[in-house]
């Protein structure tokens, strides 16, 4: 049974994915690196990233996630336009792995010798679900699975991890779909080593995104059910009970190993499927317990895959989409949601709103996440917006602020669901627009890193500022979220004792009453902070 959060967890999945993988990206091919060494998404690297930047393993995923959202299971036609768009993506991509380049590369030219290619046209973003409008999507699957077949036979020893770091869209569906992370594989890594990792991790992200457990040997289900469907065009005696019962054996072995070394024991070889699967566990055990409910776990998990040098931003991905999926998106630092981007012309909104449309099994819904504009009309007092008592460059507002905005505004950060086009986007940059993930209640359950969410956004705030941005932070009344941020930034960053910030923010907007679990999380926070001063 799913447990709260879980929509939460999906994001986490997908957006820990991508935060891995820009993060890694200016240290791949280095290292490994000193374990004090600042970990930056400051772009750069061997092929020029900007900073926040996410490289072929977010984009590969991209066309995953938004087959994902259409609720369609993953099987060979289905996923004619995945290939589609990878080969759309491949034509611009600054980077693509060497075998996925080797397979993907053959079909483009076997397609291009074959037919005009003003008849195959690009992958069409606009249609719904990434729907295609193009003669030859069955073709390019079955194009690509030779191509696949051909690679393997020729270079049997060699299993990237391009897949891997991949399937963390698979998982979105629950266990029922999990089954599907050896077909995305085989598209370009039909090896055994690389489907059977796919297979493993994809149950392991889906089991952390159903109940927010991080348990890769439970995953091992995965391949005691679906490991041979996996390996279907082998020889039948390469399926029997023993080599089967062999396989799970070997895989709990390099589990055992994962956990038995740091992440930097497996750089050598981390391009390798196995040793990236390793090393990402290895970051992730290497760096707390679930047990502890540390929400900078995710955190050090991915500065850890990233000292550990290789091929960083793989390994970052794949151990931020499980570590992501456990925490949830709430646990994701702020400052690396607002930095991410890259192909299609995505950033973090996109892809929290795939994920969870994902997450509900792709069914049509209206409203958030998916409509231009949330209308919170019934609820009243909306009007709200006031100057912070202690910053006249923060305003305090309700949602209708947006509608509104104040002329020196050029910065939003929303405690609530807002619609895709109800900021502004001629008046505020995609960057300066921040989401947190925040419920206005009181039960643990809601929000399951209070204190970490309210800090962050409360630093957020003060990073705008930091900018010269003039700030719009609202909620939908201004009524606990958003006296409760305003608050711990007046503590946090303006020097306000705890007591009178709480008193002269709520005194400020006419709606204000921060619930039970905020206020103790404002004392909590700022008593943490006065003790180590």
């Amino acid at each position: 049974m799913a447990k709260p959060g879980r929509l939460d967890r999906a994001a986490g999945a997908i957006v820990g994915m991508a935060c891995g993988d820009a993060l890694g990206a200016p240290y791949e091919f280095g290292g490994p690196y000193p374990a004090d060494m600042r970990v930056e998404m400051k772009g750069g690297g061997p092929f020029g990233w900007a900073p926040g930047e996410w490289t072929d393993d977010t984009s590969m995923a991209i066309p995953l996630l938004e087959l994902a959202t259409s609720g369609d299971r993953m099987r060979d036609a289905r996923l004619g336009p995945v290939v589609l768009a990878w080969l759309d993506w491949m034509r611009d991509a600054k980077d693509v792995g060497n075998q996925t380049s080797a397979v993907l590369g053959e079909v483009e030219r076997r397609r291009d010798a074959e037919t005009d290619r003003s008849v195959t046209g690009r992958y069409d973003w606009s249609a719904p679900a990434g729907r295609v409008f193009e003669p030859f999507v069955n073709d390019s699957v079955r194009d690509v699975y030779e191509e696949a077949h051909r690679f393997n036979d020729e270079f049997p020893d060699r299993a990237g991890n391009g897949s891997l770091m991949r399937t963390a869209p698979v998982a979105l569906g629950g266990d029922g779909y999990v089954m599907y992370a050896h077909s995305q594989s085989a598209l370009t890594h039909m090896n055994r080593d690389a489907m059977e990792a796919c297979l493993i991790w994809s149950a392991a992200v889906a089991h952390a995104v159903e109940t927010g457990e991080l348990d890769l040997r439970r995953a091992l289900w995965a391949l005691d059910e679906f490991g041979g469907v996996a390996i279907s065009d082998a020889p039948a005696s390469s399926n029997d009970e023993n080599t089967r019962r062999a396989r799970l054996d070997l895989w709990t072995a390099r589990i055992d190993e994962a956990e038995s070394h740091a992440p930097e024991h497996f750089t050598d070889t981390n391009g390798w499927v196995v040793a990236a699967f390793q090393a990402a566990w290895s970051a992730i055990t290497h760096a707390g317990s679930r047990s502890d409910n540390d929400p900078a776990h995710v955190r050090r998990t991915l500065e850890s895959a990233v000292r550990a040098g290789g091929d960083t931003d793989t390994v970052a991905a794949i151990a931020g989409a499980l570590v992501g999926a456990a925490y949830g998106v709430s646990a994701i630092p702020l400052e690396w949601q607002r930095a991410i981007h890259g192909w299609p012309g995505w950033r973090v909104g996109e892809l929290i709103e795939r994920a969870v449309v994902a997450a509900q099994a792709g069914q049509a819904r209206q409203g958030w996440p998916t409509a231009e504009y949330l209308d919170y009309e019934e609820w009243g007092h909306l009007d709200t917006c006031v100057r912070h008592p202690h910053d006249p460059g923060v305003y305090l507002g309700a949602i209708g602020s947006l509608d509104r905005l104040p002329d020196d505004v050029d910065a939003v950060v929303s405690l609530c669901r807002v619609g895709r086009s109800q900021v502004p986007a001629v008046r505020i940059a995609a960057e300066n627009h921040v989401r947190v993930w925040l419920v206005d209640s009181d039960a643990a359950a809601d929000n399951h890193h209070v204190d970490f969410v309210l800090t962050e956004a409360a630093d957020m705030v003060a990073r705008l500022r930091a900018e010269g941005r003039v700030v719009l932070l609202h909620c939908v009344q201004a009524h606990s979220r958003t006296p409760s941020v305003g608050a711990l930034y007046a503590g946090r960053h303006r020097g306000i004792p705890v007591a009178e910030a709480v008193d002269q923010v709520v005194s400020a907007l006419p709606m204000a009453y921060p619930n039970v679990a905020f206020q103790q999380s404002i004392h909590r926070i700022m008593a943490k902070e006065e003790a180590h001063e």
